[in-house]
């Protein structure tokens, strides 16, 4: 059975809680497999005989919906598009490993076309850097979160759709351990 990626936006903010192990009974719940959680920031593993990762994101949206009685907005990545992610590097090396700075992957539900590339690369000066590969949208920031003025909901206006955001630590050690 394949293995899947769940990226969940914004599960445990705006005073909602959410432990990671009744997510995992949410998602054994919808049939799902080998359900995991990676630190409690909303990734979750699981196995599917499912083929489509559109539909997938349909049905978990909906039950977390459900289950939840607010929205949690999904991206769901195959072993193979988690595998590509954490190889991509698209900055430099020395500029990733300086002090204070940060890289993070924003997973997209779609293909961004050329006026929201236009609009997200308008916001690239000398504190950010983006890059853009397919459903992910690459940032580089040189200055502290706290101190940036990009955000997450920054990018998914520029983009034109939603986004979560997830360090490329986070996805390295995704990927190590699962592809």
């Amino acid at each position: 059975m394949p293995k899947y990626f769940a990226f969940l936006r914004a599960i445990n903010v705006g005073g909602h809680t959410v432990k990671m192990d009744y997510l995992r009974t949410l998602f054994e719940a919808l049939g799902f497999a080998n359900v995991e959680t990676f630190i409690a920031s909303g990734n979750v593993i699981f196995d599917s005989p499912s083929r489509s990762s559109k539909s997938l994101e349909n049905k978990i949206e909906a039950a977390l919906e459900k289950a939840l009685g607010y929205e949690v907005i999904t991206f769901v990545r195959n072993v193979k598009e988690l595998a590509a992610c954490a190889a991509c590097e698209p900055f430099n090396e020395t500029d990733l490993k300086a002090a204070g700075h940060t890289s993070y992957v924003g997973f997209l539900k779609n293909i961004p076309g050329e006026a929201a590339r236009k609009k997200l690369m308008s916001l690239a000066n000398k504190d950010h850097d983006f890059h853009l590969s397919s459903r992910e949208v690459y940032w580089l920031s040189r200055v502290s979160f706290r101190d940036s003025t990009i955000s997450g909901t920054v990018l998914a206006k520029s983009l034109g759709q939603p986004t979560t955001l997830r360090n490329t630590t986070t996805i390295k050690r995704l990927a190590a351990k699962y592809c």
